[in-house]
């Protein structure tokens, strides 16, 4: 079992074996959350982006990549 010590500042440093099983590394961030037994669980907000693939819809028409440019200027000169 891994422990780790919480500072005076209420910071505490992951033990490397649990940052190796979770994949994090530094800047990554992490969920807490408090289950209905009072048990604390961790869990990293990381992903790979891949899994991202297939949440939206393709578009009906292909768009350019100038057309998006545009559209990107449009948007902002109207800010």
């Amino acid at each position: 079992m891994a422990t780790a010590t919480m500072t005076s500042k209420g910071q505490i440093t992951i033990p490397l074996q649990i940052r190796s099983y979770l994949a994090v590394h530094t800047g990554d961030k992490l969920e807490f959350m408090i289950e209905e037994d009072g048990r604390v669980v961790m869990a990293p907000l990381t992903g790979d982006v891949r899994e991202l693939k297939g949440m939206l819809p393709k578009p009906k028409k292909p768009i350019s990549i100038e057309q998006m440019n545009k559209a990107i200027a449009k948007r902002g000169a109207d800010l």
